[in-house]
């Protein structure tokens, strides 16, 4: 009885559709930015293989719709297996090639090759993906055949069809959207704000009356999160920074307001403000505006190469937004993230700015992936031209950035979509592992701006007009971490660089979307430019916090 219904299933099946839908299958296999697994490679190629029978089923129907000839009894059964058998091969033919593929993407971001990619758990799991995905479309045609006969009974048959139609779109768009979808992500925002309500058993309350979190502070060591707590009590401290230096260095500064500090954004920017008000954080040199991700994480390897720099001579001040990872938010709250980053910067710039210039601390943003596109939204850069701040650095901009994507677009000729060289580079520059393409002694405006990117960063480079054109950054010549072997496809490449983004955090540092602290250190050196560091004390503090991040 089973094979029975195997069989019968089989030849349900529409041979146009199977044959498109090989094609996607193989497609899905190639490699694009980031190593893939064989699980997260079955699904993506299960679900390949589906809209690729999708397609095939629509272009079926439109050729019988318009009436054009169609194979018929022995032809058209010798003619199914004929296809079917190329597109076994074809699976086959790719599947073969996907280890070396893989491995390919290994080699450049030094990792160990992997002996097997296991293609036969990767075609199960595609099968099974694909199962799911039929019978999913067969339930929509199902209701949309219910709701179509219903409404035969006071309409005509083909406004019925297209009511049932759109009535079953919006049904299960409903269901997905809103039962699955937002249940799923309360649930998850509910679970993330519990665990970053715990307490770490190893991190103890500050004592000094100058650090957030204090018995003396605005803000309680409670009420901060994990994420806050962390932040405040880790980087290096004045012992460290003098130790490494051979030279008297301060405390850093570090102010954080989490989202139990206040009902609203503003609120807690306000909170921040005073918090940094009152640590001194106006008197140190340097200050820093970050941005978080969207659960509330600093990058460590971000901060802390400039507290070096800075001799701990500095200030930053962050303000949690959400508990949710980065694309999440992005999807559940775009402009929640926004809201939190304007509030702060605007109660640090309008501050900082009715102070004497040379009494005051160099300004600086910085954020990492989600906190890079909301620090880029913190401020109009049009509107404090008249008294400027002194630069950003933004790692791992979303493709969202819109003055990222301006500035990309409109990069000098012959200059690279994955490092873009922008007109005389005196306010915005690009680097990647390999640092700028902008030569050393380039010289900068009173505004300096550094995008840190890799090639190799699919949160960056997605576009959803892959879907249908060949991004640029594919062009030669590519970057240093992206595979000679990735190829553009219809449809399927955007797919993939969507699972991409997913796993970007899984490559080694300094890849994917995990940036390097040695990294960090040459774009903050562009930005601040510090005159009291040698070429000899860069490079080891270069050697130091490399040993140190990993």
């Amino acid at each position: 009885m089973l094979v029975g219904g195997v069989l019968r299933f089989l030849r349900s099946l529409s041979a146009g559709g199977v044959v498109l839908g090989t094609i996607f299958f193989a497609a899905s296999l190639t490699p694009t930015l980031i190593p893939r697994s064989f699980l997260v490679q079955g699904g993506l190629s299960g679900a390949c293989f589906a809209i690729g029978y999708a397609i095939g089923v629509g272009w079926r129907w439109l050729w019988r719709y318009m009436q054009l000839p169609e194979p018929r009894g022995r032809l058209e059964r010798w003619l199914k297996i004929v296809v079917l058998g190329a597109c076994l091969i074809l699976a086959v033919i790719f599947l073969r090639n996907t280890t070396d593929w893989q491995n390919s993407i290994h080699a450049l971001m030094e990792m160990e090759p992997v002996s097997s990619v296991h293609p036969t758990k990767v075609s199960l799991i595609a099968i099974l993906t694909f199962l799911a995905l039929v019978m999913l479309a067969r339930l929509f045609m199902v209701v949309v055949h219910l709701i179509s006969k219903g409404a035969d009974r006071v309409l005509p048959p083909r406004v019925s069809r297209v009511m049932g139609f759109s009535l079953g779109i919006i049904l299960f768009w409903s269901v997905a959207n809103g039962l699955l979808v937002r249940y799923t992500l309360h649930v998850l925002d509910s679970s993330f704000a519990a665990f970053d309500a715990l307490f770490e058993p190893d991190r103890d309350q500050p004592t000094s009356p100058l650090q957030t979190g204090s018995a003396a502070s605005l803000l309680a060591w409670e009420e901060l999160g994990r994420t806050g707590r962390r932040f405040v009590s880790s980087g290096p401290n004045a012992q460290d920074i003098s130790e490494f230096t051979g030279q008297p260095a301060l405390e850093p500064i570090r102010v954080y307001a989490s989202l139990r500090a206040g009902d609203s954004a503003t609120t807690r920017a306000k909170l921040a403000f005073d918090e940094l008000k009152r640590v001194g954080g106006f008197e140190r040199s340097a200050l820093v505006v970050i941005t978080p991700t969207g659960t509330g994480w600093v990058d460590p390897a971000a901060i802390d190469t400039v507290e070096y720099l800075q001799r701990g001579d500095i200030a930053s001040v962050a303000q949690q937004y959400s508990y949710l990872s980065s694309p999440l938010s992005l999807l559940v709250e775009p402009d929640y993230g926004m809201e939190a980053a304007q509030a702060l910067f605007a109660q640090v710039y309008g501050y900082w700015t009715t102070l004497p210039h040379d009494h005051r601390p160099k300004l600086y943003l910085q954020g990492l992936s989600l906190g890079a596109l909301n620090s880029e939204r913190s401020t109009d850069i049009f509107e404090i031209l008249g008294d400027p701040i002194q630069g950003a650095v933004w790692s791992g901009p979303p493709f969202a950035s819109r003055i990222w994507r301006q500035v990309t677009e409109a990069r000098n000729a012959g200059s690279p979509a994955w490092l873009p060289e922008f007109r005389t580079g005196s306010t915005f520059r690009f680097m990647n592992q390999n640092g700028p393409t902008v030569p050393a002694q380039t010289k900068w405006g009173p505004m300096r701006i550094v995008y840190l990117q890799y090639a190799s960063d699919a949160i960056t480079f997605f576009d959803y007009r892959d879907l249908y054109r060949r991004p640029d950054w594919m062009n030669a010549p590519r970057g240093p971490d992206v595979s000679p072997h990735l190829q553009w496809f219809p449809i399927v490449t955007m797919l993939q660089l969507a699972v991409d983004m997913a796993v970007a955090n899984t490559t080694p540092m300094g890849f994917g979307h995990v940036f390097a602290p040695e990294h960090y250190l040459k774009a903050w050196l562009a930005v601040t430019d510090p005159k009291d560091w040698s070429p000899e004390d860069i490079e080891r503090l270069s050697r130091y916090l490399a040993e140190r991040g990993r």
